[in-house]
């Protein structure tokens, strides 16, 4: 069995592993879905806080929730079915309310395959208040931030011209452990709504902002815009209590 590398890599704020790309993370086109995009960069960085000693279950003991709060991929080619990738994930500087994370999706020989950036929200679970970045004193910052090939996550605006294109409840297979929809899960709602000719392209860049939480049995609306040249799909998802996401896509 061949074993893949996982861990620390040149220095304290920079993590590695390397994985398979298997057929059940896969599209109808043989690349990795939007949806498992989304979770393999959420489970590195849970993964790099739990190797640092900040693991969910020591979080929630000192009664805080970290959150991605927003995404932006530059998507140099989507990996394949089959084909070994290595990621790298790195804590840059934090902003004053957001930690950011940079992430490389790479082939095994460097090729760079998805550039990424996030932002994470620390939530105080008790009061569900977002606590300011320097009092989260559990690690310590980073002071050094690298440049990237991909988009700083930024405010997505809706187009006044949005049309529905479906609506769906939340279910139980959409939830983890927080009791909301999985960041990931959103990955599913986006992709059900795209037409058919943008699975015919390349994806170029995909930007998703998380706002209003969605819990069990929320009636979502799902509306989306597309742009003059048909190659950008705006989409949002909204429930009662507002606006629960906001996303980009965008064909080559």
């Amino acid at each position: 069995m061949k074993t893949f590398s996982h861990g620390f890599v040149d220095d304290k704020y920079t993590f590695l592993t390397e994985a398979p790309i298997y057929f059940s993370q896969c599209s109808k086109n043989k690349r990795l879905s939007l949806t498992e995009l989304l979770k393999m960069s959420s489970d590195i960085a849970v993964e790099d806080f739990a190797q640092r000693g900040l693991s969910r279950d020591v979080l929630v003991q000192h009664n805080i929730a970290i959150l991605v709060s927003r995404n932006s991929f530059k998507i140099h080619r989507m990996p394949s079915e089959n084909e070994i990738i290595r990621i790298l994930t790195r804590e840059e500087v934090p902003e004053s309310f957001q930690l950011v994370r940079s992430y490389e999706f790479t082939t095994m020989d460097g090729e760079p395959l998805v550039s990424g950036l996030s932002t994470w929200i620390i939530v105080d679970i008790a009061s569900r208040k977002i606590i300011p970045t320097q009092k989260f004193l559990m690690r310590e910052p980073p002071t050094e931030s690298v440049s990237h090939n991909c988009q700083m996550p930024a405010r997505i605006a809706v187009p006044e011209n949005a049309v529905v294109l479906s609506k769906r409840t939340v279910s139980y297979s959409d939830l983890d452990s927080n009791g909301h929809v999985n960041n990931s899960k959103y990955g599913n709602y986006i992709l059900d709504v795209l037409p058919e000719r943008f699975f015919e392209r390349e994806f170029s860049e995909f930007k998703i902002n998380y706002s209003k939480e969605a819990l069990l049995g929320d009636e979502m609306t799902i509306v989306g815009a597309f742009s003059d040249d048909d190659k950008q799909m705006i989409v949002a998802g909204r429930t009662d209590r507002g606006t629960s996401f906001e996303a980009v896509v965008c064909c080559k």
